[in-house]
Formats: structure tokens, C-alpha cells, sequence
């Protein structure tokens, strides 16, 4: 089994959506010992955006899509997409910005999402090439989105739950820690309620391992 960790914030390990996100991968790896985990760091700017050759891809032929494939952000995305479909189970731990992803998980994922690779567009709609396996996303916010103190707007969550769906992960559970900038009191509260939150969800949860994609 391996559990892929996707770690977005600037702020690395000192970050609250690592924290949670830390938290998640220590109960999947006490129910499998023996599980691999691959950590990829994106927070600090390490995946660069699409280029000229990714965009010039995607509207190429297959043969000149084969010729175009090794150069520049192509390449990367090959890497990215590959790393994914090796994972039984996806963990990203992200703050919010400006009530959505931030840029370097928009990054991530315009590798990722990719037509003809991950998914196939249709007459009838998107077709995800990915099978499904569970993803929990861990999120940190400044403010509060959700319950009855929610001051502001989140367009994160569904923006991952359409994105992430349309290459085939339909399996998204959201963890979030909320008003982490309204003082050290709060904080202590947010943490202990995302706690609470991966407590229950994981008491009935059941580890099981899946089968590598094959590659079309």
C-alpha cells in the first residue's frame, strides 16, 4: 500500500494543514505497518506552472504528442500523474488563500488533470481514467467557512471535489482547521475539533489496499 502526501504550504511542517494532514497519515500507516509513504512538497514553489509545450500538447495529434512529450512541463506532468496513480490513498494538506487553493495546488493539479491522460472528454460529458481511491484533504484557514461563525466564502471545497472528479477521485473527505488568525485560543479550539473530526471518521474506517492502474 502507499499513501501519497501533497504538503502546500509555504510555511512547511510549522503549517496547521500539515499538522492535520500529519495526523491522518499516522492512523493509515498504524492500520498498515508496512505501508510506503511519498511525500511531495509543492509549498516552497517546487512544480512550475504549464509552458508553452504542455498547452501546444494538448491540442497535438498523438503522433506529434508523442514528439512533444519529453520537453519542458510535460515532462513533470508525466512524473506527477504516475506518482498519483502508484497511490492507494491521497492525503493534501493545503491552506486556504483568498478562499480557494492556493497557487502552488493549482499548479499541481493543472499537471495532473490532463485530457487524453487522466481524463477523456465525451459527447456525453468527462470520463476519468483514474479509478477512485480515498483522498483526504487537510485545510487551514485564516477565518472561518463552515458551521454558524462562518464569515466567509469557500470556494476550495467544491472547487476540488469537481476538479479532482473529473479524473476519476470521487472519494473526498474534507478535515479543515478554521480562525487560526483570531488568536491562540481559537487555534487551540480548531485543533482539537479537526482531532475530534479525524477521530470519528476513522473509527469505522476500513484500510484496504487497491490494485495499481495499468497505463493506457
Amino acid at each position: 500500500m502507499k499513501i501519497l502526501h501533497v504538503s502546500c504550504s509555504p510555511r512547511g511542517q510549522a503549517s496547521e494543514s500539515y499538522r492535520i494532514s500529519q495526523k491522518i497519515i499516522e492512523v493509515l500507516l498504524k492500520r498498515e505497518p508496512t505501508a510506503k509513504l511519498a511525500n511531495r512538497v509543492i509549498g516552497d514553489g517546487a512544480i512550475s506552472h504549464i509552458d508553452e509545450s504542455y498547452a501546444t500538447a494538448l491540442g497535438a495529434t498523438r503522433q506529434s504528442f508523442a514528439e512533444i512529450f519529453p520537453k519542458g512541463s510535460m515532462s513533470q506532468s508525466e512524473e506527477l500523474i504516475q506518482e498519483l496513480e502508484s497511490a492507494d490513498f491521497l492525503v493534501i494538506g493545503t491552506p486556504m488563500h483568498n478562499f480557494t487553493v492556493p497557487s502552488v495546488l493549482k499548479a499541481w493539479i493543472d499537471h495532473i488533470v490532463r485530457v487524453r491522460r487522466t481524463f477523456d472528454s465525451t459527447k456525453e460529458g468527462y470520463v476519468g481514467r483514474l479509478r477512485d481511491r480515498p483522498v483526504f484533504v487537510a485545510v487551514s484557514s485564516g477565518g472561518r467557512y463552515s458551521g454558524e461563525r462562518a464569515r466567509q466564502p469557500d470556494f476550495l471545497t467544491p472547487y476540488l471535489k469537481a476538479i479532482l472528479g473529473i479524473i476519476g477521485l470521487h472519494d473526498l473527505t474534507v478535515f479543515s482547521i478554521e480562525g487560526t488568525a483570531l488568536g491562540p485560543d481559537a487555534v487551540v479550539e480548531a485543533r482539537n475539533r479537526a482531532d475530534q473530526a479525524i477521530e470519528d471518521h476513522f473509527r469505522s474506517f476500513v484500510v484496504r489496499s487497491h490494485s495499481v492502474d495499468q497505463q493506457t
